[in-house]
């Protein structure tokens, strides 16, 4: 009895004393706490919201708001977006909290762009930054300028995401947020090739966020100097500065970064020579992709997939890699197409409701007018009259011109800004329309790619402005032997494709060889250098791929790479074995 008593004491002083050493916090700070951190160190955020949201009960109906607020930025942080979008709705439509408003806002203004709703994105960014010099709130003024910089750096806005970006380091020079200006600032500058000194300007980026705790943005900036460091042909100091950061990256539970992470080991494993690595990276990107979603990082994997398959003679694997990467691309494609047309059809839904309105303010002033000349002089009134209607016309031509700037926007969206033929997306769906005509017609179609031979050397040794005339000049010179119907587009680099339709097999060897003579003889425009340019061409024809565009540019490549491998200046058709038509050949998948 005594022995039970004493255990009862004893358990009694133990909670006791815990209580003493475990003082009840104050939700508010803990709240405050999360919402600090969540980028930062995310695993103590995450337990901060298990604890918060068995508690939720005892918080105020303010609090309870803040917290779903937290939990929905989690939701969408992990990519469950559905979740996410549903309660930050919930947010902007109940909570009586205007700053949360804001903040729910802004967050969905990432998860709209995120699930590829542009247009609404961009109209609700309009919205925000109208009202973004009315908040006061330092944290929701910070995540407003950032979700601007990175949706603009998106839609391919550098100059606008740069403006914003700058903003919100101009306003917070230290901090988490001094991280995620510098973050933004270095992508939008990189992504548009403004940026200088890279190497160093990376560093300084990386120990500004390390400086501050802010890991997430810091790998962010890695995972672009990576990429630089891959483009400069430096793979082994990409796969050293990926690794020692890997394990950090997976830590913080971010799948885009982990999925970003994997697609560019893979790509650098690729480049130095170790292809098992790179297929177990691309397959790991692959898995770490968020599920339903196409990304930079998914179309790289895909490509990985297919070029490893290819280079091992697995044709099948290889084929069915390159079809999911051409999907792939083609959705990549797409959504930065679609970002930027999305991009300029709400800046002109924005311009026209402001015309709107002005107009409307004008035909207000009419009326005023109007009732005023009943009590004027007649001169008087006709040059009230005639004043007013110049400025409706002035008004008309405004909205001319934004018309044609739509017109001209929609140009650009189909053709290459450097040779001026069409781009990949526009050739991809301009063959397939082709296609679909030569079958039902029961006519012939071919399929020829151009790769000019030794780019790279011309590039390294002349420089990209000799680089960008030779390619002007090429396209010139194939430009004056294709028909009207014939569809020619750069697919990419120094890579081009040209359908025929109702074109033979006997007639597209002697006109890929006619193109072929035509390039070799061509010099770029205003060139004294001597550059001697020459370039490789694979055929492949309906009669023997069918008239399924994938299959065709699969065997065209085929032959483009045999092309390459005999020794360029060379046209090959597609399983023509060993035999040589006028000294010409096909692309590979490695090109010179």
């Amino acid at each position: 009895m005594f022995f039970a008593i004493s255990i009862l004491l004893a358990s009694l002083l133990a909670g006791t004393l815990s209580a003493a050493e475990h003082p009840t916090v104050d939700p508010e700070q803990l709240l405050r706490r999360a919402d600090t951190i969540k980028t930062s160190n995310h695993v103590e955020f995450a337990e901060l919201l298990k604890q918060l949201d068995g508690e939720a009960i005892k918080l105020s109906a303010e609090q309870q708001w803040y917290l779903r607020f937290l939990d929905a930025w989690e939701a969408a942080y992990s990519g469950d977006y559905k979740t996410a979008t549903t309660s930050l709705n919930a947010i902007m439509d109940q909570s009586p909290n205007a700053t949360l408003r804001f903040r729910a806002g802004a967050t969905l203004v990432n998860m709209l762009g995120i699930g590829h709703r542009y247009e609404e994105a961009f109209a609700r960014l309009s919205q925000l930054l109208d009202q973004l010099p009315e908040v006061d709130d330092k944290e929701a003024r910070f995540q407003g300028l950032g979700e601007a910089a990175q949706l603009y750096i998106e839609a391919g806005q550098y100059d606008l995401a740069l403006n914003y970006a700058n903003q919100l380091l101009a306003e917070n020079s230290t901090g988490e947020y001094a991280c995620k200006g510098r973050y933004l600032v270095l992508d939008a500058r990189y992504r548009s090739g403004k940026l200088q000194d890279i190497a160093r300007q990376f560093q300084e980026g990386i120990d500004v966020c390390v400086d501050v705790g802010g890991t997430l943005f810091a790998n962010g900036i890695r995972a672009d100097m990576a990429r630089f460091e891959i483009e400069q042909g430096r793979a082994t100091a990409a796969i050293s500065l990926l690794q020692r950061n890997y394990a950090e990256v997976l830590g913080a539970k971010y799948q885009s970064l982990i999925s970003q992470f994997d697609a560019l080991l893979a790509m650098a494993y690729w480049k130095d020579g170790q292809v098992a690595l790179a297929e177990q990276f691309a397959h790991d990107a692959i898995n770490s992709s968020i599920k339903g979603e196409y990304t930079e990082s998914l179309t790289t994997a895909y490509e990985l997939l297919y070029r490893i398959k290819l280079q091992q003679r697995d044709f099948a694997a290889a084929l069915s890699w390159h079809e999911k990467y051409m999907a792939a691309d083609k959705a990549d494609l797409n959504d930065v197409s679609t970002k930027a047309l999305a991009y300029q059809v709400v800046k002109q839904q924005v311009q026209a409701k402001k015309l709107e309105v002005e107009t409307l303010g004008k035909q207000n002033q009419i009326l005023q007018l109007q009732q005023a000349l009943d009590r004027k002089a007649s001169e008087t009134s006709r040059l009230y009259i005639a004043l007013l209607l110049s400025v409706l016309v002035f008004i008309g031509l405004w909205a001319y011109r934004i018309k044609l700037s739509q017109l001209r926007f929609m140009r650009l969206a189909r053709r290459d800004g450097l040779t001026d033929i069409f781009n990949r997306q526009h050739f991809l769906y301009e063959a397939e329309l082709q296609l679909q005509h030569c079958r039902r017609a029961s006519r012939d179609a071919c399929l020829v790619l151009i790769d000019l031979d030794h780019f790279k050397a011309i590039n390294d040794t002349h420089g990209h402005a000799v680089g960008d005339r030779v390619l002007q000049s090429a396209v010139s010179a194939c430009k004056a032997h294709l028909r009207s119907t014939d569809v020619f587009g750069r697919l990419g680099g120094e890579e081009f494709g040209i359908l025929l339709p109702e074109c033979s097999l006997e007639q597209v060897l002697a006109r890929a060889d006619q193109l072929r003579a035509a390039v070799a003889s061509a010099a770029s425009d205003g060139d004294d250098l001597g550059i001697q340019i020459s370039a490789s061409f694979g055929v492949a024809c309906s009669i023997r791929s069918g008239y399924e565009l994938h299959l065709l540019l699969v065997h065209a490549d085929e032959a483009l790479y045999r092309a390459k491998r005999e020794g360029r200046n060379r046209v090959r058709l597609s399983d023509d074995g060993a035999e040589e038509h006028h000294g010409a050949a096909v692309v590979s998948i490695e090109r010179a």
